[in-house]
């Protein structure tokens, strides 16, 4: 899951000098630094920084839909059939979506 705009991260690089951003894989954006010759990781604290400001990406944002509105509907069906199946299989994927949400850091 992509947890960074490309969009967020590059109004970040022209306000503070940092050039020719490129994602090297997903959650993982170099650039090179002012004066610098070598391109270098954006620091995980900036990422931090952005991600406080801006909140969450569009894709975090339908999987958390998803997972709230699913969970919605297995209470109903809960109900409705007198199983608990569906409560489970909406624990399960929110258990999935939660993980997903999570930042990993290389």
């Amino acid at each position: 899951m992509t947890h960074y705009s490309v969009d967020w991260i590059e109004e970040w690089c022209q306000e503070n000098g940092w050039t020719e951003l490129f994602v090297e894989r997903r959650n993982s954006y170099w650039a090179f630094p002012p004066g610098g010759v070598m391109p270098e990781p954006i620091p995980h604290h900036v990422l931090n920084l952005i991600k406080a400001e801006k909140g969450l990406t569009v894709e975090e944002k339908v999987w958390s839909a998803s997972a709230v509105i699913g969970t919605i509907l297995a209470i109903f069906s809960t109900f409705l059939f007198k199983c608990p199946m569906p409560l489970v299989l909406a624990f399960a994927f929110n258990a999935v979506t939660v993980a997903k949400l999570e930042i990993e850091y290389d």
